[in-house]
């Protein structure tokens, strides 16, 4: 009798984040209020939304990663659903006196959301812990692009030992930034790639990026789909699945997440884009964040009946 084979294990780095949402037909002016039709209370954060969905969608997921203070509540409320997510959290360093990041969010009629974020300075002075123990059964590593200043050191000798390391990009990148070459994969935003080429073009920002990594290069195109640099150098296009979105929060993230997992079980970039591509759209139909991830099922429905 054939043996199953484990479900591969990312570790995730980043900071989480306590998102409160709040649902508006439209964004209010300043200087304006506007009554809000829905709350939510829900956690967040780029690589916590992608850990999320990696877990939704089989995989086996750690977190490592500051939070704030042991008696705070903020940082409780989020280990809470991490647990109940599956997501191992004994490499999350708290950072006595640091306070949690707390964000609020507002999504309008359309599904686009708008923020505001606090993020306490301290948490970026954490020191993860040793690599043989983070890195230890792991396939792959997940990296919010604004954890650079702690996660460097373990990401190069992730890529030492052979492991992908994907990079999630939510914000502009300097052209010196370490991640540029400690990471294996770059999955960009379409504004994000645009201001950190300097061109208002993506292809064009890809192919000036390609000259400074040797990363995988891609920048999310939201309901424009992907776009992205083949092996030869090439750009190609990944179609998204169309859908009506109620809410973008996270979506990128839950992409990461999805993509991470898809190059972890071996799928090659097209396969691994697809399924990405899937588990985002889906995300798109439902409220909540990155706690409105899919799970496997559902994306596998989606990328039977798919373009």
């Amino acid at each position: 009798m054939a043996l199953l084979k484990a479900a591969p294990r990312i570790l995730c780095i980043g900071i989480p984040v306590r998102d409160l949402t709040f649902r508006v037909e439209a964004v209010p002016v300043p200087g304006s209020k506007a009554n809000a039709t829905h709350l939510a209370e829900i956690c967040g954060g780029n690589a916590l939304n992608a850990a999320i969905a990696i877990a939704r969608l089989g995989g086996r997921v750690a977190f490592a990663g500051p939070m704030g203070d042991a008696r705070e509540m903020s940082s409780d409320f989020i280990l809470e659903r991490m647990t109940a997510e599956g997501i191992e959290t004994s490499h999350i360093v708290r950072m006595p006196a640091a306070s949690t990041p707390v964000s609020a969010i507002i999504i309008d009629a359309t599904g686009e959301r708008t923020l505001t974020i606090y993020r306490d300075p301290a948490l970026w002075t954490v020191e993860l812990g040793d690599a043989d123990k983070l890195l230890d059964d792991c396939q792959a590593v997940l990296v919010e692009s604004r954890c650079a200043a702690f996660s460097i050191p373990l990401c190069t000798e992730a890529r030492r030992r052979g492991l992908p390391v994907v990079v999630g990009v939510d914000r502009s990148m300097s052209l010196q930034d370490g991640l540029l070459t400690a990471a294996s994969h770059l999955l960009f935003a379409s504004e994000q790639v645009q201001e950190t080429a300097g061109i208002t073009d993506d292809g064009g920002a890809l192919r000036l990026l390609a000259k400074l990594t040797p990363a995988f290069l891609a920048a999310t195109r939201g309901p424009r789909g992907t776009i992205w640099l083949n092996e030869t150098g090439e750009l190609e296009e990944t179609a998204a699945f169309p859908v009506q979105a109620v809410d973008t929060l996270g979506a990128g993230d839950v992409f990461h997440g999805a993509f991470t997992l898809g190059t972890a079980e071996g799928e090659g970039l097209r396969q691994a884009l697809r399924f990405a591509a899937a588990a985002a759209a889906l995300k798109c139909t439902r409220h909540g964040g990155g706690q409105a991830a899919p799970q496997r099922i559902e994306v596998e429905g989606l990328l039977r009946g798919g373009p």
